[in-house]
């Protein structure tokens, strides 16, 4: 029997292997232009004068792109195939990215961050499509590695910019934006040049290019958007306002080694659900164990001192993790063949609909009352409904296998 008909869709399963280095290598470079940013916020906050709600703003940024781009990527995929789109968005953000490093104010600085964002807009909802086309019987692998990519290109960013790269380039955040977009440069040169690709040589127009508009009745959907999209705000506003809290409270010498914890105990979830199977993922666990593991961590940041600032920032990033991957796998899966990119348009639309909103409100609190540590009062909201929702819909998924 025929199967629906997938934007961009190859006819024959490419090598694993492939597969896997290039959409860890995306993952990568999708994530690193976004988490250069919180190590430098400080250097940056003093060179543009800015306010901590335009801190806010300007981590908040891509993240409306994020959902205001989402929709038009999955017409995209379905006008030109997945793998023009993947490219285009790889190195809009790529070079947009780098285009940071020549701003001469906060104005210019918010263009190019809105560019970048929506390269990686347009790539986002075309990575599960990937995962479904390249690697259709092996998808839950494929995710985990790709998602592996995100938190390695999280954590290298996180852990090498204050110790490491700074110090090489004369501690300017110019070039520290500028080192961290080559890998996204790279990663677009091996697409064009080594991405699989349909016989014939072209992704061409899939018969069903009308179908791209995500259902917005859809129950799942709602609980995938919502669950991500608290997972996502709580992510990236810890991250943006973890450095000027440490600056804030006399602790500005462990910014580096929390933010290193905070990034970097995110891979030691992801490399225990990458040896996890597809059906132990859509258990309930992820979210009923590691949401309060994730609520603890970001209350201890605040609540503790010393080696427990640090250990708190891992808590809180393991959680983080193993949620993240477990939401953001499950529109490969649980999408018909032909409409991932729908379901991921949508699910992206939402969560970062609510995600842009959390790091302005990180921000307005901060600024309102002047105490630094109501910043993270929306954030520890965020650990609490992605534990609820991803619950529901873990549930709901575990009940309709049955």
């Amino acid at each position: 029997m025929n199967r629906a008909s997938v934007p961009g869709e190859s006819p024959a399963s490419p090598p694993l292997f492939t597969v896997l280095s290039l959409l860890w290598l995306a993952g990568v470079s999708i994530r690193m232009p976004l988490l250069a940013v919180p190590p430098v916020i400080p250097l940056i906050h003093d060179d543009l004068h800015m306010s901590e709600t335009q801190v806010g703003l300007l981590i908040g940024i891509p993240l409306s792109m994020f959902a205001l781009a989402a929709i038009p990527g999955s017409l995209l995929i379905a006008r030109f195939g997945v793998l023009v789109v993947a490219t285009g968005g790889l190195a809009i953000a790529a070079l947009a990215s780098a285009a940071r490093a020549v701003v001469i104010d906060i104005w210019t600085l918010y263009a190019a961050t809105l560019l970048m964002g929506f390269g990686v807009a347009i790539f986002q909802p075309a990575f599960p499509t990937l995962v479904r086309i390249w690697a259709p019987s092996r998808a839950w692998l494929a995710n985990a590695a790709g998602t592996n990519g995100m938190l390695m290109g999280v954590t290298i960013t996180a852990a090498l910019s204050i110790p490491v790269v700074l110090p090489l380039i004369g501690r300017s955040w110019r070039y520290d934006l500028l080192v961290w977009s080559v890998p996204g440069l790279v990663t677009t040169l091996l697409y064009i040049a080594a991405a699989p690709r349909r016989r014939g040589g072209t992704t061409g127009r899939p018969a069903a290019a009308s179908l791209w508009m995500p259902n917005w009745r859809s129950r799942q959907l709602w609980l995938l958007g919502i669950a991500l999209g608290a997972n996502n705000a709580l992510f990236f506003a810890s991250n943006a306002f973890v450095p000027d809290y440490l600056t804030h409270t006399g602790r500005g010498d462990m910014i580096g080694v929390t933010l290193g914890w905070l990034n970097g105990a995110q891979l030691i979830g992801s490399f225990m659900m990458l040896f996890m199977t597809e059906r132990l993922q859509r258990g309930t666990w992820p979210f009923t164990i590691f949401g309060p593991v994730t609520l603890a961590g970001l209350l201890g940041i605040v609540l503790c001192d010393g080696v427990w600032v640090v250990i708190s920032a891992a808590a809180a990033g393991l959680g983080a993790a193993v949620t993240f991957i477990v939401s953001f796998g499950l529109p490969a899966i649980l999408s018909p063949p032909g409409e991932v990119h729908r379901m991921a348009g949508g699910m992206f639309t939402i969560s970062y609909s609510i995600a842009v909103i959390v790091p302005v409100l990180c921000g307005a609190s901060w600024d309102l009352t002047g105490l630094p540590w109501t910043a993270f009062m929306p954030i520890a909201a965020c650990a609490i409904i992605m534990t609820i929702f991803g619950t529901m819909l873990s549930a709901r998924n575990a009940s309709s296998e049955r």
